[in-house]
């Protein structure tokens, strides 16, 4: 099978979309299939076009043994009007952009942003070339919810598209439960066009490893109870509840918050640990994927929070397996799927979103009882080795579009025979 991956953001971007993308594709051309990607130059989350890829419209790379096409689009971060033309910079950048790559025979698209979804139906609609929409958020569901849009002319003109786009598609993809059941449920999608792809962790990457003394002697933070969150420093993920945490924790000095990544609300949480002299908070740029073995080797427990926002509750991070495949416990301040996993994989704590108090009890449960966090680690680390590792996840996905394909031909005949 040939497909061609749509995404806007694609590694060396740093950044849950790009690993799990890396990832999936890694494993498609392991079971055997050709695989080309069309994206954007590398601009997240900084906001700016990297450097060795500026002053061109196009260009093709090769990363690892994978052609890679990528187009211009504006720059941007955060929201607002520069936000709206950085999606649709890339909606038609990428769809002149497909002529670049070989006929797929399928396109897989990813989303957020919807708007991605644009080249995939010009390719339906004048190449009969079918789409697969991978759906990793639901939008614009999730902006209504954070106050990003507002219920008028707009929402409802997104909302169309959204549904033209899930009525165009071949098959739709969740990567989530709560997902699947708002893409049948809610949205209209049939159960026949619904498959379901979980993020998962590649487990020879992120795999357990002795502590890194030299990186933690670099950083200053040797003898530190590390809690450490990798990621995009974004609003939905309620930071600033993890800095009043470490205020609340600045009379235990060995206990230190190591904050990895960039994102929109970066400069607002950095200027308010310097409004709260924490003394125990470190804040470092983006680390390449395979870099975070390093930093979580040298980690107490891995943090993953999320706002309470109903609609949240249907998500699981990404960021949580990664955590759990180098055998750290997770610390999840939140409800629904994520802390569900946690909880039955026995693999972490969970605390109420949006609660400082709540993440300090469980962090200090940590730091205090070395065996229970050792406990939790192993067990999350075998919870990813046999349920969640990419190559098991694509494997599985791989058979049930295999198995779809099947059912529809079969169709497509005792309709024909009639």
């Amino acid at each position: 099978m040939r497909l061609l991956v749509v995404s806007q953001y694609f590694a060396p971007e740093v950044g849950a979309p790009q690993g799990r993308l890396g990832a999936i594709v890694r494993e498609l051309v392991r079971a055997g299939h050709q695989v080309e990607v069309l994206t954007g130059f590398p601009n997240y989350p900084t906001g700016r076009i990297f450097s060795s890829y500026r002053a061109r419209p196009y260009c093709r790379e090769i990363r690892e043994g994978i052609p890679v096409h990528r187009v211009w689009l504006y720059p941007a971060m955060g929201a607002g009007v520069k936000r709206v033309l950085n999606y649709a910079s890339f909606a038609l950048a990428a769809s002149v952009g497909l002529v670049k790559a070989r006929r797929p025979d399928y396109l897989f698209v990813e989303s957020p942003p919807l708007s991605s979804a644009l080249p995939a139906l010009l390719a339906r609609a004048l190449w009969k070339v079918p789409f697969i929409f991978n759906v990793s958020d639901l939008w614009p569901d999730t902006a209504r919810e954070l106050g990003v849009l507002k219920d008028g002319r707009l929402l409802g003109m997104v909302e169309q598209f959204e549904r033209a786009v899930y009525q165009k598609a071949a098959y739709v993809n969740a990567v989530t439960e709560g997902i699947r059941t708002a893409l049948i449920e809610t949205k209209g999608v049939s159960r026949e066009r619904v498959l379901f792809l979980p993020n998962g962790v590649d487990t020879e990457v992120y795999r357990p490893a002795e502590p890194d003394v030299l990186l933690a002697r670099r950083l200053g933070l040797q003898d530190k109870k590390i809690v450490l969150y990798g990621g995009t420093h974004g609003y939905a993920h309620g930071l600033e509840y993890a800095l009043h945490a470490a205020r609340l924790l600045a009379d235990e000095p060995d206990i230190h918050f190591l904050f990895l990544g960039d994102g929109s609300e970066k400069p607002s949480l950095t200027r308010l640990a310097h409004d709260l002299n924490l003394g125990n908070v470190t804040f470092l740029d983006p680390v390449p994927e395979r870099e975070m073995v390093r930093f979580l080797s040298i980690a107490l427990c891995g943090l993953v929070p999320q706002r309470d926002v109903p609609l949240f509750r249907g998500n699981r991070p990404a960021k949580m397996f990664s955590i759990m495949g180098c055998a750290r416990p997770v610390v999840f301040a939140g409800r629904g799927e994520g802390a569900t996993i946690v909880e039955q994989a026995g693999a972490g704590l969970v605390t109420t979103p949006e609660d400082a108090q709540s993440l300090v009890v469980a962090i200090q449960r940590l730091s205090r009882d070395p065996e229970l966090a050792a406990i939790l680690g192993r067990n999350g680390r075998k919870y990813v080795e046999e349920r969640l590792s990419w190559r098991m996840n694509v494997r599985d996905w791989l058979a049930q579009l295999d198995e779809r394909q099947r059912r529809h031909s079969r169709q497509t005949v005792t309709v024909g025979a009639s």
